[in-house]
């Protein structure tokens, strides 16, 4: 009586709503396992899951008399999760066939993720061969009775979503002994966390996450800024998203690719959420390619209109670009705004603004929401068409292993015209509720150091190569508060690992990524991490290994999961959307992936040499050269040779670098004698892409007038 009372008071105050009961098992023993928001979850399981359990509880949860009066209404266990003794009291429950909840993190969250995963539960699910029943509470952590910070936003009685997922189980690993089967089951478990909350997050579209967002942390939460230093809050951005989508409607037509030719700066990232409330796709076109790369990628995605500012292309001195386009039209945002009439104002002020969901074009997951293009490191650039759910999708992946709050503050420099910068740098931070500086340029390696101790920035996201020059030129004190910092787009530099480690105490968590990807595959995490390694594959991300004849070690990586792009926009067939081919992307990289799910990178198909007829990965010719000379940068590339099939020659900015030190740095590393390079050639800077990465058909160029 007193449960159905409390049932009916939680279903009206917290709106609880219970999807998933058609996940429930029939029979067998049962081990439910939930992440742990707040002080009322206990509660809200017991009441609202049709199946009595155990609870098992902390020992400190007794010393309150309110939760003692709670616990009298269901059964429960109190342990203490770090005793081995006590999860031996669960097995016996579970070979009795008693059904028990257990919440894996043991402590409620701190920063609204999940934290850390205890191995005791993963063993005891090993131990029993019990299912495994993933619960997910989406909202407890809104309410009074989080333990989140004062930071975050609170209500009296938030909605409340209780996911019930598919079940699953976890072997005994197999291992030498039992503390490492403990922890190798611990693991089980967390990556099993992941996977929950990853497949419970609601995907819709971008415009819809935003607004989603905002209803979360409130219209008057600051957000962002950039070098303007006008901090703007969720209202703000949401009035410049309604008023750019409304004047970019007027001059393209609803699913048209509109050109986006812009620097990074908060109005850039309203334009992108406007076009997406108003069912145009941005494609962001990469100011720093030229007209030659800035035509081509038009061409693929059939772009008949670009928008972009006078200022901007005055500033970055892009006139002779725009001038070298041919068959685009430009559009200024300056001459746009002469084009918000008075009736778009009252609109956007007595309509739009207070019911924005009906205001916007109604748009699909599945859509088309952003095409962003090749490095054209390798060739003429591809137009990469990602939907609004394999954007959001690899959000939700991101956010499922690393620990992103409020309390945080991105610094972004990446541009957005590259993946990395789009999707984590601008996207993720404005869904997730977490601050943001836009800075403009990811080149000014001096300042950036210096705005980052300024404005108080947790999180880091970059290249090897620029990662090595804020070091540079940084204070020891400059990144007191960075709390992540990310790299990907190229190798990690092992110099510039040690040099964070050294003089920051910072540790890198390297990744991986590809455009085709939104961009994360992989990623080290604090609470999962490898050296040499790019980390763990992202939940819900299918991967598939094909040997490559001369390769003994690893395969060749194609992935399939919700993040993967819909497909293509090639420059051959402009406009036409080259599907993927039931789903799987060929990545082009030859991997490993080690028994704890680790993977290391071996190098591309594309970037192997066949050096009398043997095959060597020109990443182990610039893992030589950086660890014989790890103070200077360091690039391989090949040239044809009539007897040896090709030769490689090897780039470098260091005047001294030799053969012999080559070959003993080889020698070091276990390296084969044919990855040492047959040419050494000295440059002043070794060229780029806008993106960060070498730029490998510049140095090819280079190597055939060699």
């Amino acid at each position: 009586m007193i449960a159905s009372f409390l049932q009916l008071i939680c279903r009206v105050v917290f709106r609880v709503d219970v999807n998933g009961i058609a996940n429930l098992p029939k029979q067998g023993k049962l081990l439910i396992i939930a992440n742990h928001e707040s002080f009322l979850d206990g509660l809200l399981l017991g009441l609202f899951l049709p199946i009595r359990a155990t609870f098992v509880v902390h020992t400190t949860v007794l010393n309150s008399w309110l939760f003692r009066q709670i616990l009298k209404l269901t059964p429960y266990l109190a342990v203490d999760p770090t005793s081995p003794l006590a999860m031996k009291k669960v097995i016996k429950l579970l070979e009795a066939g008693q059904p028990v909840v257990i919440f894996p993190e043991g402590r409620i969250t701190l920063t609204g993720s999940l934290m850390k995963v205890y191995e005791g539960p993963g063993f005891v699910a090993a131990k029993t061969g019990a299912t495994i029943l993933p619960v997910r509470i989406d909202g407890a952590a809104r309410s009074y009775f989080s333990r989140l910070s004062g930071s975050h936003p609170r209500m009296l009685f938030p909605k409340v979503n209780i996911t019930i997922l598919p079940t699953s189980h976890i072997a005994m690993p197999q291992a030498p002994n039992a503390k490492t089967r403990r922890r190798l089951a611990g693991e089980a478990m967390r990556r099993e966390m992941q996977n929950m909350l990853f497949y419970s997050t609601q995907i819709n579209t971008l415009f819809t996450a935003l607004l989603d967002a905002i209803s979360t942390y409130g219209r008057k939460t600051v957000l962002v800024e950039d070098m303007r230093q006008v901090e703007e809050n969720y209202g703000e951005l949401l009035k410049k998203s309604l008023a750019l989508g409304k004047l970019a409607s007027k001059i393209t037509q609803a699913n048209e690719n509109v050109g986006v030719l812009m620097p990074n700066v908060t109005n850039t990232i309203c334009l992108i959420f406007g076009l997406s409330a108003f069912a145009r796709v941005p494609a962001m076109l990469n100011y720093t390619a030229g007209s030659a790369g800035i035509q081509n990628a038009c061409t693929a995605a059939s772009i008949k209109t670009i928008i972009s500012s006078r200022e901007f292309i005055k500033t970055a001195k892009l006139e002779e670009v725009i001038a070298g386009l041919q068959n685009v039209n430009i559009v200024y945002l300056e001459d746009l705004r002469a084009q918000f009439t008075l009736l778009d104002k009252a609109w956007l002020m007595g309509f739009a603004l207070w019911l924005p969901r009906l205001a916007a074009v109604k748009s699909y997951p599945s859509d088309p929401a952003v095409v962003l293009f090749t490095s054209g490191s390798e060739g003429k650039p591809k137009g990469v068409v990602h939907s609004h759910a394999s954007i959001l999708a690899n959000i939700a992946q991101i956010k499922s292993v690393i620990d992103f709050s409020m309390q945080d503050k991105f610094m972004m420099v990446l541009p957005l015209f590259h993946a990395f910068g789009f999707t984590c740098g601008a996207i993720m931070p404005l869904v997730a509720g977490s601050r943001l500086f836009v800075y403009p340029s990811p080149l000014h390696y001096r300042v950036i150091p210096e705005v980052i101790y300024d404005r108080g920035c947790t999180v880091l996201f970059g290249t090897s190569t620029f990662l090595g020059n804020y070091a540079k030129f940084a204070n020891p004190y400059d990144f007191y508060k960075l709390r992540y910092v990310v790299a990907g787009a190229e190798k990690l530099n092992e110099e510039v690992r040690k040099t964070w480690v050294d003089k920051f105490g910072i540790r890198i968590l390297e990744g991986y990524g590809a455009t085709e990807c939104a961009p994360v595959l992989a990623v080290n995490t604090p609470m999962a991490s490898k050296i040499g390694s790019v980390g763990t594959l992202m939940p819900g991300l299918e991967p598939k290994l094909e040997p490559v004849p001369g390769i003994e070690s690893g395969g060749l990586l194609s992935v399939r999961g919700r993040n993967v792009m819909l497909g293509y926009y090639l420059y051959d067939n402009p406009g036409a959307i080259q599907r993927t081919p039931e789903g799987w992307y060929n990545t082009g990289d030859i991997v490993n992936i080690d028994d704890d799910g680790f993977v290391f990178i071996k190098g591309r198909v594309k970037r192997f040499a066949k050096v009398a007829g043997e095959m060597v990965s020109l990443e182990t010719v610039e893992s030589i050269a950086n660890h014989a000379s790890p103070s200077h940068q360091h690039a391989a590339t090949t040239q044809a040779d009539a007897q040896r099939g090709e030769n490689i020659l090897l780039y470098t900015t260091d005047v001294n670098l030799n053969r012999e030190q080559l070959s003993n740095s080889a020698k070091q590393l276990g390296s084969p004698e044919l990855a040492i390079a047959r040419k050494i050639i000295v440059v002043k800077e070794l060229p780029l892409l806008g993106t960060g990465k070498t730029d490998y058909v510049k140095l090819k160029q280079m190597a055939e007038m060699a």
